[in-house]
């Protein structure tokens, strides 16, 4: 049996992994060229999706793959070459892109599939280590991910290969991305979860308070009657509306302790006395973001007042509800 391996060679055997693994990537970029370019342009001109195909590890990749182009813009995804020839090969259409991946080029799964790709009559990528494989004499292009060994010891396990397969995927869906002027929004877009998304698609309008969340009053109402209001509300601000249903100011439930400090009777002085009659304000079609940009403006508030375009009060927005939707 041999011995326990020390600390300095496990660190010396992942550093000889990567420096390889990085080292064959380099290699890859100087071997790009017209097949490259062809093949993005088919990508984005296709008219149906595009297909990332692989068996094993390469199948790994594939989905990987597949995933990165469908959320940078290019509809895509993953087919199994083993359920293709059992009925998933219905999904292709011969509008379709098919990128297949496979080191040695005769994956049986794959070539197996090739005959049907070939009567639909699809564009056809192969991905391969093996430029005089059938895949690659029955493909359209031919990518070569070719390695000089595999960072496995054994020089078996496929390590430094599908690392470059995988660095060539997401090299071709940067690329689709460049080509199409792939922007921060079409991110967002297919991204509404996370945390871009929500920046960049979350407007005011959809994160408001309104109805009985939004505290109101007229301006001739009552101190004491705007408080009540606040906090039936539940809210941090009373909005004063007059008879036309306009916006006429603001008035914070810190405006009212400030004012009843100075003033015990202030409890029966009419609202319009305290009014903040020109406060910031936003509309619903605003971004979150921009509004919270607002608000954090020195003096910092803690609900903003959101109105139509008549001037009317649609909402207010609350900090609270912003740091809930995780848009800090």
């Amino acid at each position: 049996m041999s011995g326990k391996v020390s600390r300095e060679e496990l660190l010396d055997t992942a550093r000889d992994v990567l420096i390889q693994e990085a080292d064959a990537v380099r290699a890859l970029a100087s071997r790009l060229g017209d097949d490259f370019v062809r093949v993005v342009e088919w990508m984005v001109e296709c008219r149906g999706r595009v297909v990332v195909t692989g068996m094993g590890k390469s199948g790994a990749v594939a989905r990987k793959g597949a995933a990165t182009l469908a959320s940078t813009g290019t509809p895509s995804f993953y087919l199994h070459p083993a359920e293709g020839v059992h009925g998933d090969l219905g999904m292709v259409t011969p509008d379709d892109v098919v990128i297949a991946l496979s080191y040695s080029g005769e994956t049986d799964e794959i070539l197996a599939v090739l005959p049907v790709l070939k009567r639909l009559g699809v564009v056809l990528v192969a991905v391969t280590g093996n430029v005089r494989s059938t895949l690659a004499e029955s493909a359209d292009a031919t990518l070569d991910v070719s390695v000089s060994r595999e960072a496995c010891p054994l020089n078996l396990a496929p390590t430094t290969s599908t690392t470059t397969m995988l660095a060539l995927l997401d090299a071709l869906a940067v690329a689709a991305m460049r080509a199409r002027r792939f922007s921060h929004e079409d991110y967002a877009l297919f991204h509404p979860a996370g945390s871009l998304g929500r920046r960049l698609l979350l407007r005011v309008g959809d994160l408001m308070r309104t109805g009985d969340r939004m505290a109101l009053c007229s301006p001739g109402a009552t101190i004491q009657d705007a408080l009540f209001a606040i906090t039936r509300a539940q809210a941090g601000c009373v909005f004063a509306v007059d008879g036309e249903g306009r916006f006429a100011g603001l008035l914070t439930d810190g405006d009212i302790r400030r004012l009843l400090l100075r003033d015990k009777g202030a409890f029966d002085w009419p609202v319009s006395e305290a009014l903040n009659t020109h406060p910031r304000h936003t509309t619903p079609d605003r971004l979150v973001t921009e509004a919270l940009a607002l608000m954090e403006q020195p003096p910092a508030c803690g609900e903003l007042p959101v109105l139509d375009e008549q001037d009317r009060p649609a909402g207010v927005l609350n900090l609270k509800d912003i740091a809930k939707a995780g848009i800090f």
